[in-house]
């Protein structure tokens, strides 16, 4: 008698899914970006936390910290949504496709005036989601700033490359959230 397979996932749920997110992106493009940010930053950071605990032998479930999540959330939903929306709209504008070396000036204003502008927003706005102080914010500006900004650089140019060049400019901001939540395992895994 044969044996039948019975399918696991349904993919008709996953296409179903896929086409709700099109149409939420088309009706509310900077809505859907920045929920869609907040929780991949969200899910960064947890996963960010599972591996480092994971690596130290302890349980995954137990110790999570809580607050980074939500402190992740809030900015990809107040921030990198937003602010990474606007950006790629206005590189369209600023160097369209049809400039001569388009792709060098989209990532030469990418990786120099960008990165370093979001990086500094991202030290702030986590300094102030964590309720440090101003001095707290300049002595981390000061000793983690530039060896960041050269880590970014290192291993943000091919991807942004790719995003801003060649993902079409709807799903850039979602790109970008899908290579973070890589990112940031990375990160745990280079801290263990």
């Amino acid at each position: 008698m044969p044996v039948e397979s019975i399918p696991v996932r349904d993919p008709a749920f996953y296409q179903r899914l896929l086409q709700q997110y099109l149409l939420l992106l088309k009706k509310y493009p900077i809505l859907t970006k920045s929920v869609t940010s907040g929780i991949l930053s969200a899910l960064g950071n947890l996963l960010s936390q599972g591996l480092r605990r994971r690596g130290k032998g302890s349980s995954l479930g137990k110790g999570l910290e809580w607050l980074g999540p939500a402190r992740f959330a809030v900015y990809g939903l107040c921030v990198t949504g937003p602010v990474s929306h606007y950006f790629y709209q206005c590189l369209e504008l600023l160097v369209p496709s049809s400039a001569s070396h388009c792709v060098l000036k989209r990532l030469l204003l990418d990786r120099l005036i960008f990165a370093p502008a979001f990086l500094l927003v991202f030290f702030l706005a986590m300094n102030f989601l964590e309720g440090k102080s101003w001095a707290a914010f300049q002595n981390r500006v000061r000793t983690e700033y530039w060896s960041a900004l050269k880590m970014n650089w290192k291993v943000w140019t091919l991807f942004q490359f790719i995003n801003i060049n060649y993902v079409p400019v709807q799903f850039r901001v979602l790109f970008a959230n899908l290579v973070a939540l890589f990112w940031y395992a990375y990160l745990a895994s280079v801290r263990k």
